[in-house]
């Protein structure tokens, strides 16, 4: 059964979240506020459309989708007014896991090849907003994208038995049931629309009705039942917490069963606090919550290891991680340039030992020494136009752009970090 997700909608409109793309009222002032509410009630995974019509309000609604990325901890898809490549880009770089390309206009079936092959197929989803357009640009669809947002108002079933190609539904519908009925489609893979992006929806509740109704949502479930873990005298087990991307530890602290079982169904780390003597949600006053990628148990299962995504600080003093104190030998800098350029030229290395499909890494090597010393040449062209660009972020996105084509160069003619590193202390 495939796991389901309840991914709420936000319409950008003159800078300010509204109810529905035909319709202007406005739902709230601070777009990235709303964000944040949704996605500390439970929300899964959030799509993001621009309406505007000019350049300067796109350039807004870009702004905003990049403070939306700052504040919430789940994945974001993000389109709308895509009229050429740079768009495409603009959202990738804001924060937006996708970049959604609307194939029911003609521009962005002339674009979504190009997209593709520069950004990487998972990097972008397509709108269909008439039914024509899915059978005329199916073999672009499948070829170039690898996700569906559609309204609902689509022939569903039919939809869903063309491609494979797993589909977020949009739907104006407020009938709980149609919802249920929508998500147990098995080429659906999450829900957005009227329903779903009420101001009032508690997400993790309405998963618990979507579970009575045998949908299974992406609330974690655990394969070991509490009783099987050794606890302490106390009835309690230690949880050391990690970043799940950098593998920093941040924290230690304590479960019983209750909070345990409260971590598995809501997402977000909840522990015991002896001194209280109650359980507690990390987070629940600074807003610093810990929302969790995975949790394993050691071999004699006396020890939890939680991966988090964490927001702000862990530690109560206001330091990333609880252990700031070296006392002996060093500490590695998770900041540090070097370190940074390192992993990321080694993750380029493994794409060129170990391919991967939509890669658009993979993308550059393939096409050769040619097609990388011209991408290196147009990144420091935009290096350039962003410069005389009064937005400030533009800039920095432009040149952690042309590092990265820099590094595939580096890669391509065997030139490490060491040996730049070695040039530039000599000097």
């Amino acid at each position: 059964m495939s796991y389901k997700r309840l991914t709420p909608c936000i319409f950008i409109a003159e800078g300010k979240a509204v109810t529905w793309f035909d319709d202007r009222t406005v739902l709230s002032n601070d777009v990235a506020a709303l964000a944040k509410h949704y996605c500390e009630r439970g929300a899964d995974e959030l799509i993001v459309f621009d309406l505007s019509n000019t350049d300067e309000e796109h350039e807004e609604s870009i702004n905003l989708i990049r403070k939306i990325s700052k504040v919430v901890t789940v994945p974001m898809i993000a389109g709308g007014n895509i009229r050429r490549a740079e768009d495409v880009k603009k959202f990738l770089y804001a924060g937006a896991k996708r970049a959604i390309l609307n194939l029911s206009k003609a521009v962005s079936a002339d674009l979504i090849e190009e997209v593709s092959k520069r950004f990487g197929k998972e990097r972008i989803a397509v709108s269909l907003n008439d039914f024509d357009a899915l059978f005329k640009q199916q073999h672009l669809i499948e070829a170039f994208s690898t996700e569906i947002v559609f309204m609902h108002r689509l022939d569903l079933n039919s939809v869903v038995n063309v491609t494979q190609i797993p589909c977020v539904v949009i739907t104006d519908t407020m009938e709980q049931n149609e919802i249920l009925q929508i998500l147990k489609s098995s080429g659906v893979k999450g829900i957005s629309g009227r329903f779903i992006s009420s101001l009032n929806m508690d997400f993790n509740v309405f998963k618990e009705i979507c579970a009575d109704a045998g949908i299974q949502m992406t609330s974690f479930e655990s394969i070991m039942d509490f009783s099987e873990f050794k606890l302490n005298d106390q009835g309690l087990i230690p949880v050391i917490v990690q970043d799940y991307k950098t593998n920093e530890v941040l924290m230690m602290a304590y479960m019983n069963e209750e909070a345990f079982e409260n971590t598995v169904k809501t997402g977000r780390m909840t522990y015991y606090s002896r001194s209280r003597q109650c359980q507690w949600v990390k987070g629940e006053t600074s807003g610093h919550y810990q929302y969790v990628k995975s949790i394993s148990a050691d071999c004699d299962r006396d020890t939890l290891l939680a991966k988090v995504e964490q927001v702000g600080a862990a530690c109560h003093t206001g330091n990333r991680s609880c252990f700031y104190t070296t006392i002996v030998g060093t500490d590695y800098d998770t900041k540090n340039p070097h370190q940074v350029f390192e992993s990321v030229y080694n993750t380029i290395l493994d794409r060129r030992e170990n391919p991967k499909e939509g890669s658009y890494t993979n993308y550059l090597f393939e096409k050769g020494l040619d097609k990388i010393l011209k991408k290196v040449g147009e990144e420091a062209t935009e290096i350039v136009i962003a410069a005389k660009n009064p937005n400030p972020e533009e800039i920095k996105y432009e040149i952690a752009d042309f590092l990265y084509h820099a590094m595939v160069l580096m890669a391509e003619r065997g030139v490490t970090w060491e040996d730049i590193t070695e040039e530039l202390a000599e000097r």
